[in-house]
């Protein structure tokens, strides 16, 4: 029968004819327990998670009796081992001396001390090392809304740049909205018979728009090649460009003006563009960059991307490089907390001079506008970015090596080897290089010439792209390079020859052209004053 123990506890017990000392004998026993046990049941223990636990009594199990201790106090963080009470019983027998420490012993709790004095310092550096990093953790927290993505082009190279940020945006959602919006000049085409898609609409003239949307192909401008379905063609500009935040222009950029008038007042106002248009305006009071233009244009931020980049090659996923210039705003910049850093500071422009245009912060609800996250949205596995501030460098690279490509086709067509038109690329990025730090040297950085922007871009252009091909070509064939340009490019031009008119007479309007001999040597051949066999000649000069 259960029930209370009537009376206390012996002290010894007999078992077999033998004196057995009791549980209370046991002076540790004895320490914790009253002779007087009310509380002693004929039970089993509960179940204790932890003997520190206030809520919890401990239990000392004995036979078919429990017995229980008194409450333990919550745990105290440790000071050092010598500051802690000893609830030791103490063994020693009456009118003994308690034992003394010796020196060793003392040497050892002065160790111990040390040791748990040295542990407690560097507890408390971790903690205060975890509670900043909580705090620069927390505006991660905060970052609610997404980069949305606008590509303003359409072409060849419009669709290439806008598949694989496509591909981009749906593997980094939590950075941007995956659909990408693809500003698509409309207009009416026939799908072609070997389509896989004629079958369904014959030869029936299709909106180009509703055709991408559709099959996911832009059946005229990049054929054959399989669009992410999360590219929205959109006929409508002002559409297509609303709640972007960031915008990647990749136009022809005799229609950049134009395009700039129609969505300005109607994109938001801290958005941040990427010009992929190769060039510059050159008139002969000043040279622009185009993505200065649309800074200015737009009242907002711009960079630049350039390098030896085919659109054709990296739409089948050909691996390349390519050179991304963007000079993160300062107002852009986060400090440890997450705030924006400008401190007053202003963005200066590509001459080092405080920029006239007036920059709107990305919120801080947004991720930051800066390299890592620009590099996130362009690289791929096929397409390897490198990011630069030097947007001059990169911007006017390439569009001076327009000029060399030209050089290097007439030196081919004229019938001189490889090593002639080497020469023609080795004085060609001098003289780039020249004219970058003649007229922007508070900006440019050489080493920007080292990059696919620069060197690399030059031999592609001056080995395969289409400067070099038709200036090759009407050497071969004796006519001027008008003439190629009218019968074989169908209305379009040559931005080798528009940027050589603009180059050089920006030089003649300061009276340096004669220190750059390879570009002066190139106008020449195109208005037909020197013949190809003059370059050497001019060199010397």
């Amino acid at each position: 029968m259960r029930g209370i123990v009537p009376s206390p506890l012996p002290a010894a017990y007999k078992r077999n004819g033998k004196t057995t000392p009791g549980l209370l004998a046991n002076p540790f026993i004895s320490h914790f327990i009253s002779p007087s046990l009310p509380n002693i049941h004929h039970r089993s223990p509960p179940a204790i998670s932890s003997p520190n636990v206030t809520n919890f009594h401990t239990h000392i199990h004995s036979g078919s009796c429990t017995f229980r201790l008194p409450r333990h106090k919550p745990c105290q963080p440790i000071r050092s081992l010598s500051s802690q009470p000893s609830h030791r019983p103490d063994f020693s027998p009456p009118g003994r001396p308690k034992p003394t420490k010796s020196a060793t012993q003392t040497r050892r709790l002065k160790s111990t001390n040390s040791l748990t004095s040295s542990l407690s310092q560097k507890h408390i550096l971790n903690t205060h090392y975890l509670s900043r990093s909580t705090k620069m953790a927390g505006p991660s927290d905060a970052i609610r809304r997404k980069h949305k993505v606008t590509v303003v082009g359409s072409g060849n190279w419009g669709t290439t740049v806008a598949k694989l940020v496509a591909e981009n945006t749906k593997e980094h959602s939590d950075i941007f909205e995956e659909d990408v919006q693809m500003w698509v000049y409309e207009e009416n085409v026939t799908i072609p018979s070997d389509s896989p898609h004629h079958a369904a609409v014959g030869d029936k003239p299709q909106k180009l728009t509703e055709v991408i949307n559709t099959y996911h192909e832009n059946v005229k401008y990049l054929p054959k090649i399989p669009l992410p379905s999360n590219v929205v063609a959109n006929p409508s500009l002002v559409d297509a460009v609303k709640d972007s935040s960031i915008l990647i222009f990749n136009l022809p950029h005799e229609f950049i003006g134009n395009v700039c008038k129609q969505i300005k007042g109607h994109i938001l106002p801290y958005a941040r563009g990427v010009s992929c248009i190769k060039g510059v305006t050159v008139t002969e009071d000043k040279v622009e960059l185009i993505c200065e233009y649309i800074s200015e244009s737009l009242g907002i931020y711009c960079g630049a991307l350039s390098g030896a980049n085919i659109a054709n090659e990296i739409a089948n996923e050909l691996w390349c490089e390519t050179t991304i210039a963007y000079n993160t705003p300062l107002c852009d910049r986060r400090g440890e907390n997450g705030s924006n850093g400008a401190n007053g500071e202003h963005h200066r422009d590509a001459r080092g001079q405080i920029s006239k245009t007036e920059l709107t912060p990305v919120p801080q609800d947004y991720p930051p506008a800066d390299h890592n996250e620009l590099r996130k949205l362009f690289d791929r596995p096929y397409f390897t970015v490198s990011m630069v501030s030097d947007v001059v460098g990169v911007s006017l690279a390439g569009a001076l090596k327009n000029i060399v490509a030209l050089a290097c086709g007439f030196i081919e067509g004229h019938g001189w080897n490889m090593t002639a038109k080497t020469a023609v690329m080795r004085r060609g990025m001098l003289e780039t290089i020249q004219f970058c730090q003649e007229f922007f040297p508070e900006t440019i950085q050489e080493m920007t010439f080292w990059e696919s922007a620069g060197w690399s871009d030059m031999i592609v252009s001056c080995t395969s792209a289409r400067n070099w091909r038709y200036s090759k070509m009407a050497v071969e064939r004796g006519v001027s390079l008008y003439e190629v340009e009218r019968t074989e490019l169908n209305g379009q031009k040559l931005q080798g020859i528009s940027t050589t008119k603009e180059v050089m007479s920006f030089l003649k309007a300061r009276g340096v052209q004669d220190k750059y001999p390879l570009f002066k040597a190139v106008e020449g051949i195109v208005d037909g004053t020197f013949e190809v066999k003059d370059i050497p000649v001019l060199f010397r000069q």
